[in-house]
């Protein structure tokens, strides 16, 4: 109680009242759209959502009139780096190299605020990139009310084949931070990963291929042994494993190894995201990481042809959507700023996906691939995480970038209309 009564007298606006009516214009309830709800929330949990006439109001309930806004589940960040900045502000070399992990962890709380102001009120960490454990004491922040933030699932440093990672670029003589941990050989990978979970990561990130040296092509990392070993010793310990790959042989033998997700696929072919479907495993694309990364480099969307790296997104992610695999919404966000990572869904929708299903990837399909059992919908029973948009971004996603209201946990932390 005193944790977030001190959230509410900190952050926000009067939430003293045990009972809220949110009266929105629809609801997308995190699978279909439906007009002239209205939701009601007790504490943390939402008590009804359906036709007006269907509820019963207790004594003392206030109302919120949200007109004009479609109301939903609050979003699900599938893949984002709290403690990233865009790099066209800093280069991720610097970044790691340069940047302390205290630094980094101020950043990462105003991170946190723009990501949760932006109705993202989950999020899935995809590791620290240098900064050790830095993820883990953020969510402890957010989880204890000391900052606002979304709640966050963490993957802590995330591991990568010895010798695959960077910051590269450097003699043999020189010893620098890495922005992963090194582990190479079964017993050694096992090691690490339980040294991982034991420090509080949620779940255990590896890079299943990667680039040997700077500027050289992707290649597989760890051995199929390797990843077989790490994906069982995560089981054991109740936690999942989840993989970053792009080539076809490294994502192929991530999926024999039996991981929950596979982050960017680049390369994936139609028979690979039929195996996955066929396994169960999701596919996070991050479209809006590679649509950043390439105008960073001097593409001028809209003017200028799609380049190589965009339009081999485009065909992945038409390959994905053929196989019907589960498609995360996860833009690695980090690379461009919190806050915007609506640019994922515009995308996704670009590419080819219909705005519905692209909402469902946001807030009910990632509850599910996350196992967060009580969010991603507006129903009863769930916890009260919800957030309202103008206009109805079934029709128009670009009003995704138009939050006007966000709730965590019951409790208010904008309301627009206030």
């Amino acid at each position: 109680m005193q944790k977030k009564l001190a959230i509410i007298l900190f952050f926000i606006t009067s939430n003293f009242f045990a009972q809220t009516l949110l009266h929105p214009d629809r609801v997308f309830d995190g699978e279909d759209m439906h007009d002239n709800w209205v939701v009601l929330v007790e504490e943390n949990t939402i008590s009804y959502a359906g036709e007006a006439s269907g509820v019963e109001l207790p004594v003392s309930t206030r109302t919120i009139d949200l007109k004009g806004m479609t109301l939903m589940p609050g979003l699900i960040e599938g893949h984002s780096h709290l403690l990233l900045h865009p790099y066209n502000e800093t280069s991720w070399n610097d970044q790691v190299l340069k940047e302390s992990p205290v630094e980094r962890a101020i950043r990462g709380t105003v991170h946190a605020k723009n990501s949760l102001m932006a109705g993202i009120t989950t999020t899935r960490d995809l590791g620290a990139e240098g900064a050790g454990y830095t993820d883990v004491y953020l969510k402890k922040t957010i989880d204890d009310g000391i900052v606002p933030g979304p709640r966050m699932l963490v993957a802590g440093p995330a591991i990568v084949a010895t010798g695959a990672y960077g910051p590269k670029g450097f003699h043999d003589g020189v010893q620098v931070p890495l922005g992963a941990e090194p582990a190479s050989g079964v017993p050694e990978v096992i090691r690490t990963v339980r040294r991982q979970l034991g420090n509080g990561a949620d779940f255990i990130k590896i890079y299943a291929d990667y680039r040997w040296t700077p500027g050289a092509p992707s290649q597989p990392t760890f051995l199929q042994e390797e990843i077989d070993a790490m994906v069982a010793t995560a089981t054991s310990a109740g936690s999942y494993v989840v993989a970053h790959a792009s080539t076809p042989e490294g994502m192929m033998r991530a999926i024999k190894g039996g991981v929950e997700t596979i982050e960017h696929g680049d390369g994936g072919t139609l028979e690979i995201f039929n195996l996955m479907k066929e396994k169960g495993v999701a596919f996070c694309p991050t479209l809006a990481a590679g649509d950043a990364i390439t105008q960073y480099r001097g593409w001028k969307k809209g003017s200028e042809p799609d380049p190589e790296r965009i339009m081999e997104k485009k065909w992945s992610f038409k390959l994905a959507l053929e196989s019907e695999v589960d498609i995360i919404f996860g833009g690695d966000v980090g690379v461009f700023s919190h806050g915007e990572n609506y640019r994922e869904l515009e995308l996704m929708v670009d590419y080819g996906m219909q705005p519905l299903a692209a909402l469902r990837s946001a807030t009910s399909l990632n509850a599910r691939v996350f196992h967060l059992n009580e969010l991603g919908r507006v129903k009863k029973g769930f916890l009260a995480d919800i957030i309202a948009v103008t206009g109805n971004p079934a029709v128009d996603i670009a009003n995704m970038s138009n939050v006007q209201f966000v709730m965590k946990d019951g409790v208010i932390f904008n309301n627009e209309k206030e």
